[in-house]
């Protein structure tokens, strides 16, 4: 069963894929499926597509995990803004950076068209202030990509403009991408699974990998069967656990929350998101929200940092949502919910491999619809022998948390209340 959401209530088609009883025989073994869906899904699509044998291990259901509950916001860029990725890494490097964060929005655009995934694909992400002394940087910015890097689907957006498309007062000026989008996350990689079956890979669900072994060749165990393979791909992002120890502590898993009112109607809905845009603030933990195709508010607010969930989620996120849109006091919450997603501590995901014949990507920060459908298509390229793009991401310097496995949660807590302050002062 899926965790009870929106997503999960209004999916298309939820096949169910058998679990693994036997010894399997593939070229490649990916691992992950609904904690890492987007990663491994597109990796078992973009390889199967270029004719290898596949075999897809995931614990739980495809989609299961924060691929099929998080904000479906299809976004420009990397996490990491372009002017600090030229401070970091140089021009030339940032420029690449944002090339493929360009295909990676390309790429799965091109995906939804050729294999007709109904996954209520809209186009625009708009981007408030929410603080004033902000505006004139962010202004700053759109005019950096749209001469530096000519990006034409970018504009500003003032303050009485926002307050206009938003029916709030609580932000200034931002900015609106046109190019970028939104979509209904779980039957976009419900999508994904569906055309890669059709193409030959091999789902196994109920399957959780206890451990594998990689000297040569690739031996997977899981709970009731084994794959043997010439390459592994781990794609389980926030809930790698203890499965890879070499890259576990180059993620922090933290959790977020959304919520879904009841259907707002089409006047009410046009209000609060004039332009039926995604919005993401910007907060340090941001907000982020947008409408349904049933003209619900779905909003994303607040985070935590241990292994549990808060006990009433639909209180937990409401607070968010209500210091935006105060008169949504008395609308009723339908769903709520949350999921894991995996950061680093550069915001930038961690690509890389261990030893010849194991290949990872994980820590898109809250940027992963794109970027994670964009890894399993380089990661089908390195494979086939072409690895410039994969290289790109893996020179990427990724430091580990302090604080090891465990003390990583409490450090983490300690910072992120210095930044929720900052967000309010």
């Amino acid at each position: 069963m899926y965790p009870d959401s929106y997503y999960a209530a209004t999916a298309h088609f939820v096949p169910n894929h058998p679990c693994l009883e036997d010894t399997v025989r593939c070229d490649v073994c990916v691992i992950g499926g609904g904690f890492g869906g987007f990663t491994g899904v597109s990796t078992a699509l973009h390889l199967a597509e270029r004719g290898y044998d596949v075999v897809l291990l995931e614990s739980e259901r495809i989609g299961w995990g924060a691929s099929g509950r998080n904000g479906g916001q299809l976004g420009s860029g990397q996490r990491k803004g372009q002017d600090e990725l030229e401070k970091m890494l140089g021009r030339d490097e940032a420029r690449r950076l944002w090339e493929l964060a360009e295909e990676s929005k390309a790429t799965a655009k091109h995906l939804i068209e050729k294999y007709r995934i109904q996954c209520d694909l809209k186009p625009g992400i708009l981007h408030p202030m929410h603080k004033r002394a902000y505006v004139d940087d962010a202004h700053r910015y759109v005019d950096k990509l749209r001469n530096d890097y000519g990006y034409e689907h970018i504009d500003t957006v003032s303050t009485a403009e926002m307050r206009e498309i938003l029916g709030t007062d609580v932000y200034h000026g931002g900015w609106l991408d046109t190019d970028a989008g939104h979509l209904h996350p779980l039957n976009y990689v419900l999508g994904l699974a569906r055309a890669a079956s059709e193409r030959g890979a091999r789902l196994y669900e109920g399957s959780p990998v206890t451990h594998y072994a990689a000297d040569g060749r690739v031996t997977v165990n899981t709970a009731r069967g084994i794959v043997r393979a010439d390459l592994l791909v781990i794609g389980c992002n926030g809930y790698l656990d203890g499965l890879e120890t070499k890259i576990n502590g180059k993620i922090m898993p933290i959790n977020n929350f959304i919520l879904a009112t009841e259907p707002l109607g089409g006047a009410r809905a046009r209000q609060l998101i004039r332009d039926d845009v995604a919005v993401a603030d910007s907060k340090f933990v941001i907000n982020y929200f947008r409408l349904s195709a049933d003209k619900r508010l779905l909003f994303g607010g607040g985070e935590n940092y241990t292994r549990r969930f808060p006990v009433d989620l639909k209180s937990f996120v409401r607070k968010y949502m209500l210091k935006i849109y105060p008169d949504l006091h008395e609308t009723r919450i339908d769903y709520a919910w949350g999921g894991t997603l995996a950061v680093t501590v550069n915001r930038m995901p961690h690509f890389g491999r261990l030893g010849a014949n194991v290949y990872f990507a994980q820590g898109y920060s809250g940027h992963g619809v794109a970027m994670a459908t964009l890894a399993g298509k380089i990661i089908a390229e390195a494979v086939a022998g072409d690895s410039g793009k994969f290289d790109t991401f893996a020179r990427v310097p990724t430091a580990a948390f302090p604080g090891g496995r465990y003390l990583r949660w409490p450090a983490l807590a300690m910072a992120m209340l210095y930044y929720k302050l900052r967000d309010r002062l």
